[in-house]
């Protein structure tokens, strides 16, 4: 029978009721003695409970198991292991211009060999969207990726300083070769948090606008050298051809090129003349063709997706 307590404000009084079936102090230190037994003390409670009910016992459920441990402060790693280490996120990072902040990815291709694959290798300018350097090797390495940094910041006149260089966490990525030549190079490498893929998130939706062009080959590649002029081709017209639509619908070799602000001027003057001629037609502002004049990286604050800038993912309807 419950213990009464005081009276409440209202009248009522208020009892503290042991349920029926709790267990005894007895039965909770039989609990725990199992639980941190030789046999069971390095298993959790889901590979206790079975392993009782084969040797014909039962002490209490999974769920009343975990209770009873979490209670005595015993539900966390019970033994010497590795345990798992809090991750923090990239520092945040921004451009102002183009060839101040790169990303870089690795994608497999398909070929007629089953479980044969080729890699495009291709490097992104976040703030232009260009794609710098690219390239499709048999073999995915750091002396491949560092063979194309070399060669990118020769053609883009990288000087030491002035380039981050942002990744995921992959081998080829982080390992000593890749490392080492950023480090000759003068460029500050950027890491993406383990199997976080959205820590690079201008790569990601760049490998998903390029393979899905219909131009994308159905079938495997033959040979490095089809999937070479097929990377060839797409490259061209991702560069050249595509308005880009989270750079205001400008390619990126235009904003690249510092083209794109007295391109975006010129669409301005253009809709300014429209609704001068018929004001009547525009209840509000026209269309914003303003530069967009900085491009983040991992903010410290989650952004709009007008402030992060990354084109929507583009998704092919399948043909009837």
């Amino acid at each position: 029978m419950g213990v009464a307590a005081n009276d409440s404000p209202d009248g009522r009084t208020l009892r503290h009721e042991a349920p029926a079936h709790k267990f005894s102090v007895a039965e909770r230190m039989t609990l725990l003695a199992v639980a941190n037994s030789a046999e069971f003390g390095h298993l959790p409670p889901s590979q206790i409970v079975p392993r009782l009910a084969d040797q014909n016992r039962y002490i209490g459920s999974e769920s009343t198991i975990y209770r009873i441990l979490r209670d005595e402060g015993q539900l966390a790693h019970r033994r010497v292991e590795r345990r798992g280490r809090k991750r923090s996120k990239p520092r945040a990072l921004c451009a102002t211009e183009p060839n101040q902040l790169f990303t870089w990815d690795i994608s497999y291709l398909p070929t007629t060999i089953h479980g044969l694959y080729l890699y495009l290798y291709i490097f992104l300018d976040v703030f232009s969207r260009k794609i710098v350097a690219w390239q499709i090797y048999a073999e995915e390495n750091g002396a491949n990726a560092s063979e194309v940094m070399r060669d990118l910041c020769r053609r883009e006149q990288i000087a030491p300083g002035q380039l981050v260089l942002h990744s995921d966490n992959g081998g080829s990525m982080k390992g000593a070769t890749m490392l080492a030549t950023l480090r000759s190079l003068g460029v500050m490498a950027s890491l993406s948090r383990p199997a976080v893929s959205n820590d690079n998130p201008y790569s990601e939706s760049l490998f998903k606008t390029l393979k899905y062009r219909p131009e994308y080959p159905l079938d495997p590649f033959v040979d490095i050298a089809a999937a070479r002029a097929w990377a060839t081709t797409l490259v061209q017209w991702y560069n050249h051809e595509h308005r880009h639509s989270a750079i205001r619908f400008v390619t990126p070799a235009q904003r690249h090129a510092g083209l794109d602000r007295a391109i975006l001027q010129r669409r301005s003057a253009v809709y300014e003349v429209a609704r001068a001629k018929h004001p009547l037609r525009w209840k509000g502002a026209t269309r914003n063709w303003q530069r967009i004049d900085i491009v983040h990286l991992n903010p410290d604050q989650i952004p709009t997706k007008g402030d992060l800038n990354i084109e929507p993912e583009i998704t092919m309807k399948k043909a009837a």
